[in-house]
This record gives structure tokens, C-alpha cells and sequence, in this order.
């Protein structure tokens, strides 16, 4: 492995990392194809629609029209090179897109004219604040009838940042200029093509020629006031701070479709992108797998530091630690084998890429979205969360007939098996997934964000593996957590073996997740225990008490260990440590403080001034909140219902239903802003359109995890006993007369051999 700096000079290619990102139908992948084609990267630009797409190479994209998968392209403008990530714009999907946001250096946010920002732009715009990335927004379909620059910068101001701001020189006083280009971006201060051909850093640019916009780029940063109060202008490299640092935003008009704009934005692009410092130390994050048309695991990466070379050696260190080596020192080992650098379907093999390169490597079989390598952490967790869940059966056919015993189509031994391979397979790509085999139900289940997944998962099983797969009527996916601390203790010592762990189980923050962590001192149990303690606790999904949902909002906390010197081995402290949790969960349970969860939505919902009394009323039947909105606009009219619960949008990313635009002439619409549960929202969108007529849409994001409201009609109709559930055991293994026995999880704190370690237990 070499270690390389990477002190970028303004003469030399910067190189920079840029996803595209919008809500579906925005023009993302046409924006995508007219960026290619105006830098010369293809001869033709494809289209969406016509299945010709350069960025939408897989045959189910083809199909459906949309973008299901992030896929890259190399393009080059000036001495600026840049990698475009294209990622999906469906709901759906939208986990996909959050995974690449930690690779970008800036995201290109992609904004219909017509349709103005979106519930799901907000969303993405809330992802790409969290994951600090710089972005640079493009207003698409500016050709289009009703499309007015003005309105669309109003709202972009109002809901998303003071900060977005053209940098164009435009009076964006016509929007209708944007259908023949005229009022594109010229380049900030009439010198765009000096910027794309590697203009000086310190070139001072006169803020003149933004107009009225100036002020409101020198008003956002007080270095940047006094710059502009001593010299009467701004540095470039003071604007690209501003950008880089997420203060401010720079907005271009145009219509891809058309190539409107085009230039002038891959000039603003040169313009105002700069490349981030690597350090010399290896580091990658990774962002998908994926498997090619043989069937080889292509990990996909970006480099962050260092360099990366073809037959590096990746070592995982057991209880924490990855990186590059040479020997395995003990650790779990995996080789690199080929190196390529795709550029939509075809790829370049390479021997190394350096820092800041995105690439995808074959050879290894146990990196995962969001590993991090060499300096990188693990990814924290996601946002974006499955809220269905759907069981997975045969697909029925026509001599199938339901019975008493048998009320749904069953796999048999050797199809399930295959089915399961299949499905981990997808799991491996998408770990949302969580397939899992609930035995008591003689059931496989998989999470999904909506039923469009589905149809994608369908597709691909009996494309890629031969099975023809149906699906259950979806449910929703619950989470558990708890009120109180409690002190869990697990003990494993069946012959020859032997370790037991204390673990606190605290409440954790809303939307925290599962954190781990220890507080034992080194005196009391070694290291490398320790670190193998905390990679069982962090490895496995712990599930609740309750109805087995997964936990969430907890801190699991190591406070005592004990090993033996001869006998203890790595599952040991594994099963301690899986016991530990479940037993503090029961005595929890018997506490009455565990707590069953359940998603909400946060939604927008437009309506007819006379339409809104109905529309309150229903969201208190929905036992949710909602407001009149005073700081929204009026909104127009919309198109009908397009989207939403059922078949085209009841996922956690969101959904939408109807068309607006920024300012389309609409009278007596009312919006109203709130939250309800995810359960009782559904089908709703269909009322809306029932009520008002095609008049009104609703607009749905996912809003985390709140107490459930009717939690013991839950409990008792999904009839869980979790001492049956052997695969989550509460109860702990002791040796008495050279044999192991069990004993029951009330029993194990009179049995432990290490005292209690913090004040709560029983």
C-alpha cells in the first residue's frame, strides 16, 4: 500500500465526487444524460423514457423508468473531473441514496420547475444537512407552461435555506426565459469558462453582477462582510468557502431535456467546486454491493485517503479495526482482486486508485453499505427506515386452492431453502431487507419501504434465481424500547466453556438507535474480551420482549465480565452476552418498562379552504396532530392523486399525491402541517382525492418512532412468549458435577458469580 498526500493545485485536475439527487420525475437522469453529452462523455443523449438511458443500465430500470440503483459516470469540464453518482429519486429507493451521501464532496439537488419542492426534496434536503454535504441546486423543466423562476426561488429560500442563491448574474425576473437558455447561468462575473479552465483561487469577483442576490452572499458570513467591505469584492476562494461550508447555496435554471442551462451549469460547476485535502493515511467508505452479470460481489467504494491497490490485503480485526495489510496477525483476511472504474455499464480495470476515487472492487465477500476501512468508522444508523414488513410465499397459481389448514401457498423444503439464499443475496445488497424465518409462524419476512420494492424484489428473485415469490398483506414494522435501567446478566459454562457478562441496558434518546459501549476497567477484564463483547452486542439485532420487534433508543453498556483462563473462547462471552440483554429485557418486562413503538409520518397536506374542517377531523380520528400552516404560500390546485398508501408509495421515505407548482394562479388552498401513525394513515391519499375532488394531495415523510397508542391490542393479537423463542433465550447455562444446566432468566441473578456492578438490578 502507498501512502500519498494530496495538496491540490488550482493548474492541476481537481477531482471531486458529486451525487445527483431529487424527488422522482424531476428530470435527474436527464440532467444526468445532457451533463455527458455536452462534455462529450457520449455521443447521444439518452432518454428515460426511451429505455436508452446511459445512467440506467439495468434492464429493470429500462422497464420501469426509474432509477433503482446508483450508478457513476466520468465526466470532465475545464480541468475540473467529475465523478457523477446518479442515485434513485423513488421513495422506495431513497435508502440507496442516503448510503451515497457519505461519499459525495457536493450533491447536485435537482428541483422541478413545475413542481417546486416536494415533501421528499425536504427529506432529502434534512439527509444531505446531516451527512454536511455542500450542494449546488439545478431547476429543471423551465420550459415547461407555468414554470416561474421567481416563485421557484421563493419557495427554495422559504422552505429549505436563505442561503440558495443564483450566481448567475439573472434578474430572475422572467422565468420564462429558461426555455430558450437566455436566462441560464453566464458564469459569476460574466467568466464562467475562466472558472471551468482552472482560473486563480485568488481571483477577486466582482458581486456586482449578481444583483440584488450580493447582498444576500456577503450578509451570510461575517469574514466574508469584512472582505467585501475592504475590497469591494470577493475572493473566489472566499465563495467556494461559502459553498463548501454549507452557507451558501448557488441555483441554476435550465431544462436538461432541451440542454437549456447545460453549459452554464457545467460552468458553475467549475466555477465554484474545489477538491477536499486527502491525507496520506488509507481510508474508504463503503457504499453498495452489488453482484455483475457473472455473479461476482462487487464491493463499492471511495477512497478517502491513501491509495488503493489491486491485491491489497483487507484485514478485519476481531472485536473492532479494518484496514490494509500485508499479514493476517490473527485477523480474518480477504484479498482484493480486480480494481475497476465503472462508467455507467462498462468499467475500466486498474491496478490502483488513488485518494478520493470511487471504484468497485471484487474478491471481497464481508464488507457491507456503510463499512468504513483503514481510518473510516462504521456508519451510524441510518434515517431511513423500513416501516412494512411482508411475508414471502410461493407465488399463487391457478390450481392452487386455499384450505383451513393451509390459507396461503407454502414452499417446500428444497424451494425454501433456495428462496432464503436468494433473499440473504439481496439482503447482502440492501440490508434493510432483514429477512428473517420466524419459526413460530413458519414464516419468511422481509422489510421493505414500499410496495415498488416489492416489485423489484419479485422481478429479481425469478430473473436472477428461478423462484417465482409472492407476497402477504403488509404490516407494520414495530420497534421496542425501554423506560428504565436495568442491569441484565448472562452466564455460559456449559463443560469446557465458560464466560458471563453484565450488560445495562439504559434509555436511549429518540431516533439514537442502538449504542454500545463499556465501562470496565482493563484490571478487571482484558482488552481484547472486551472488544469481542462489544462486536457481539453491536453484530446482532437484539429483539424486544414484547412482540419480538427489533430494539431501538437503547444504550447496552458492558459493566462486568468474567473470563476463564483456560476455558473461555470467543462464543463463549456471544451466548453470555445475548443472554445478558434478553434477561434485563424480562425483568424490564416485569416492571411494565418496556415500551412497544410505532412510525409516524410527518405530512403536508393541501386542501380547499372548504375542505379543511374534514381534513383536521380526520387527522384526530388518526389520533395525530396538525396545524394550518400560516408561513406557506398558497399552493395551486393539484393534479389528482399520483402516488401515496398502496401501490405506489406506502413506504418510509414518503409519498406523494398530485402535481403543484410554485405559484400556479391557485385560489383558497389551505395547508396543513403535522403527524400521524403510519398504521392509520392508510389509504388515505385516495380520500383526499375522493373529498376534494382531485383538488387537494398530501404530501408523507417518516418521522422516527413514538409510543404506540393502542400497544396491548398489539401485544396480545401478535400472542409472542419470549422464553419459547430459543433463538432469543433469556435464560443462562451453569456447571454443577462436570455438566452444564439451565437456569430459568429469574432465577440467574441468585446463580451469577460476579456481584452487581451498577445500582440497577433486581
Amino acid at each position: 500500500m502507498t501512502q500519498t498526500g494530496n495538496a491540490s493545485q488550482e493548474s492541476e485536475p481537481r477531482r471531486v465526487v458529486a451525487g445527483i439527487v431529487a424527488h422522482v420525475d424531476a428530470g435527474k437522469t436527464t440532467l444526468s444524460e445532457a451533463l455527458l453529452y455536452t462534455t462529450g462523455a457520449v455521443c447521444t443523449a439518452g432518454r428515460v423514457d426511451h429505455g436508452d438511458a446511459f445512467l440506467d443500465p439495468d434492464p429493470l430500470e429500462k422497464r420501469s423508468g426509474i432509477t433503482i440503483h446508483a450508478h457513476q459516470a466520468c465526466i470532465r469540464t475545464g480541468n475540473l473531473e467529475l465523478t457523477l453518482l446518479d442515485t434513485p429519486g423513488h421513495v422506495d429507493f431513497a435508502a440507496d441514496t442516503e448510503r451515497v451521501l457519505r461519499v459525495l464532496d457536493y450533491a447536485i439537488l435537482v428541483i422541478s420547475g413545475t413542481d417546486g419542492v416536494q415533501g421528499h426534496t425536504e427529506m432529502l434536503w434534512r439527509l444531505l444537512e446531516r451527512y454536511d454535504v455542500p450542494v449546488i441546486v439545478f431547476v429543471n423543466k423551465m420550459d415547461a407552461p407555468g414554470a416561474d423562476r421567481d416563485a421557484v426561488l421563493r419557495q427554495l429560500q422559504r422552505r429549505l435555506s436563505h442561503g440558495i442563491v443564483p450566481l448567475d448574474g439573472g434578474d430572475g425576473a422572467d422565468g420564462a426565459d429558461g426555455a430558450d437558455g437566455s436566462d441560464g447561468a453566464t458564469g459569476a462575473d460574466g467568466a464562467a469558462a475562466d472558472g471551468a479552465t482552472g482560473a486563480s483561487d485568488d481571483d477577486a469577483i466582482d458581486v456586482g453582477d449578481w444583483g440584488w442576490y450580493a447582498e444576500d452572499v456577503i450578509m451570510q458570513d461575517d469574514a466574508a462582510t469584512e472582505e467585501y467591505l475592504d475590497t469591494g469584492a470577493l475572493r473566489r476562494s472566499t465563495v467556494r468557502r461559502l459553498i463548501a461550508s454549507r452557507i451558501v447555496f448557488p441555483v441554476f435554471f435550465g431544462s436538461a431535456l432541451h440542454m437549456s442551462g447545460i453549459q452554464e451549469f457545467l460552468d458553475g460547476l467549475g466555477m465554484w467546486m474545489q477538491e477536499t485535502r486527502r491525507p496520506a493515511a488509507f481510508g474508504a467508505k463503503v457504499y453498495r454491493i452489488s453482484h455483475d452479470e457473472r455473479h461476482n460481489r462487487l464491493t463499492w467504494l471511495r477512497v478517502t485517503g491513501g491509495e488503493l491497490h489491486a491485491k491489497d490485503v483487507v484485514r478485519e480485526i476481531p472485536g473492532g479495526g479494518r484496514g490494509l495489510g500485508t499479514s493476517d496477525d490473527g485477523a480474518i483476511v480477504e484479498k482484493i482482486d480486480q480494481v475497476r472504474i465503472y462508467n455507467g455499464a462498462k468499467y475500466e480495470v486498474v491496478t490502483e486508485v488513488p485518494a478520493g476515487g470511487v471504484c468497485a472492487v471484487t474478491g471481497l465477500e464481508r464488507t457491507f453499505p456503510g463499512q468504513g476501512l483503514g481510518f473510516e468508522p462504521d456508519a451510524g444508523s441510518p434515517t431511513l427506515q423500513p416501516v412494512l414488513t411482508y411475508s414471502v410465499w410461493p407465488a399463487k397459481t391457478p390450481d392452487w386452492k386455499p384450505s383451513p389448514m393451509a390459507p396461503h401457498p407454502v414452499f417446500d423444503d428444497f424451494t425454501l431453502h433456495r428462496a432464503i439464499a436468494g433473499l440473504r443475496e439481496l439482503e447482502d445488497e440492501e440490508p434493510m431487507l432483514n429477512v428473517a424465518w420466524v419459526e413460530r409462524l413458519r414464516e419468511l419476512q422481509v422489510q421493505v419501504m414500499g410496495e415498488m420494492q416489492l416489485e423489484l424484489i419479485h422481478q429479481v428473485m425469478l430473473e436472477r434465481f428461478g423462484i417465482d415469490v409472492g407476497f402477504g398483506n403488509g404490516g407494520i414494522v414495530y420497534r421496542e424500547t425501554v423506560t428504565e435501567p436495568m442491569e441484565g446478566v448472562g452466564h455460559f459454562e456449559p463443560l469446557r466453556h465458560y464466560a458471563e457478562a453484565h450488560i445495562l441496558i439504559e434509555p436511549g434518546e429518540p431516533g439514537s438507535g442502538v449504542r454500545t459501549g463499556s465501562d470496565v476497567s482493563l484490571d478487571v477484564l482484558d482488552r481484547n474480551w472486551q472488544r469481542l463483547i462489544l462486536t457481539h452486542l453491536a453484530e446482532k439485532e437484539h429483539l424486544g420482549v414484547l412482540i419480538g420487534a427489533p430494539l431501538t433508543d437503547v444504550k447496552l453498556t458492558l459493566v462486568a465480565g468474567k473470563a476463564h483462563l483456560k476455558h473461555t473462547e470467543g462464543g463463549d462471552f456471544r451466548q453470555a452476552t445475548y443472554r445478558a440483554v434478553r434477561q434485563g429485557l424480562m425483568e424490564l418486562r416485569e416492571r411494565d418498562a418496556c415500551r412497544l413503538l410505532e412510525p409516524w409520518y410527518a405530512f403536508r397536506l393541501d386542501v380547499p379552504a372548504d375542505c379543511v374542517g374534514r381534513a383536521m377531523s380526520d387527522v384526530q380520528m388518526m389520533r395525530g396532530d396538525c396545524a394550518i400552516d400560516d408561513d406557506m404560500e398558497n399552493t395551486p390546485e393539484g393534479s389528482g392523486v399520483s402516488g401515496g398508501f398502496g401501490s405506489d408509495g406506502f413506504g418510509a421515505g414518503g409519498f406523494g399525491a398530485g402535481g403543484f407548482g410554485p405559484d400556479d394562479g391557485a385560489e383558497g388552498i389551505v395547508t396543513l402541517t403535522g403527524h400521524a401513525p403510519v398504521a392509520r394513515m392508510s389509504g388515505y391519499a385516495t380520500d383526499v382525492n375522493a373529498y376534494t375532488h382531485g383538488r387537494g394531495h398530501i404530501i408523507c415523510t417518516f418521522d422516527g418512532y413514538r409510543p404506540c397508542r393502542n400497544e396491548i391490542d398489539v401485544v396480545q393479537e401478535a400472542r409472542y412468549d419470549p422464553v419459547s423463542d430459543l433463538d432469543n433465550t433469556p435464560d443462562s447455562v451453569f456447571c454443577a458435577h462436570g455438566a452444564g444446566y439451565p437456569v430459568s432468566w429469574r432465577d440467574v441473578p441468585f446463580h451469577k458469580h460476579l456481584d452487581w456492578a451498577t445500582q440497577w438490578h433486581v
